[in-house]
């Protein structure tokens, strides 16, 4: 059956030139490319599935990505994203420690679970904990540091545009979903609660905590409830906590993502911003919304 490979380049690091797409394109015993953005994006066709290894080899280093699709179905019909490190450019948790002044402790207990080294649900217990009596101020602190990844905005409004649902789905915490998803546009937003008392941190989150399983099981609920198939879903995250879902959607996407969840998926982005989940749909710059 018969492939899409799409090269996507950081636009803000180097250009996706002629010469580069002629060396994939010979790599991989492709047919004549398609340019979706001029020096950004392309898709070449191909025979078979491609060698993901030769074609990173190929791009030697180069901050450009490559996604490998089927040609049927390729725009989906649900997006379903993490928040932090993926929709925004910043770990939440990592930033209400840091204002707290134990940012170092607890970022490193966040780097062992989101690269999968500890379960997610008992290092969010272990984190908020470390917090209790915090003053709730810090969360809008935390709040003024958050910034959206280049594309976000692009990627929400190009699928909505396409009837497609979005929904944000987070491990982090509600008082930053519920921002992020009215400010990118998202359908729907889910997430932890931060349980406070008297101005200050308890030191709790609510349970049942939404971690792995749960977010899987979004995917199917939203997918169902849209009468989708799961072929028909993309997904994206960089958190081991994110895998399941990236495995199960038709497209799953590991967003600059930790090494262990890089190395699981079958599709990732290591460069460009969230503009490459368009393009891997085959979208054309044309088509994309505020782009």
């Amino acid at each position: 059956m018969r492939h899409i490979l799409t090269l996507i380049a950081d636009r803000d690091a180097t250009t996706l030139d002629a010469a580069t797409i002629s060396r994939v394109r010979d790599a991989v015993r492709g047919d004549a490319p398609l340019i979706l953005s001029e020096g950004e994006a392309a898709d070449i066709p191909v025979p078979e599935t491609p060698d993901m290894d030769t074609v990173r080899a190929v791009l030697d280093d180069r901050p450009i990505d490559a996604i490998a699709t089927r040609p049927r179905g390729r725009r989906k019909g649900l997006l379903i994203a993490d928040m932090d490190c993926t929709i925004i450019t910043v770990e939440t948790l990592d930033e209400i420690a840091d204002i707290a002044g134990i940012g170092a402790r607890i970022a490193a207990i966040t780097a062992r679970a989101m690269n999968g080294e500890i379960p997610f649900e008992d290092a969010l217990r272990e984190r908020v904990g470390m917090l209790k009596g915090l003053d709730i101020d810090a969360l809008e602190k935390t709040w003024a540091r958050v910034q959206l990844t280049p594309g976000a905005l692009d990627l929400v409004a190009t699928m909505r545009a396409h009837n497609a649902m979005t929904a944000l789905v987070s491990g982090g915490f509600t008082f930053f979903t519920d921002r992020v998803a009215a400010k990118v546009g998202f359908h729907i937003h889910r997430a932890n609660t931060l349980l406070h008392e008297g101005g200050a941190l308890t030191g709790l989150v609510a349970e049942p905590i939404l971690g792995r399983d749960a977010k899987l099981a979004a995917l199917q609920e939203f997918s169902a409830e849209r009468n989708l198939k799961l072929a028909a879903t993309l997904a994206v995250g960089d958190g081991a906590n994110d895998l399941a879902m990236l495995g199960a959607a038709g497209l799953g996407v590991a967003f600059r993502a930790k090494p262990a969840v890089a190395a699981a998926a079958r599709a990732r982005v290591d460069h460009a911003g969230l503009r490459a989940l368009l393009f891997a749909q085959g979208y054309r710059a044309g088509d994309i919304v505020g782009g």
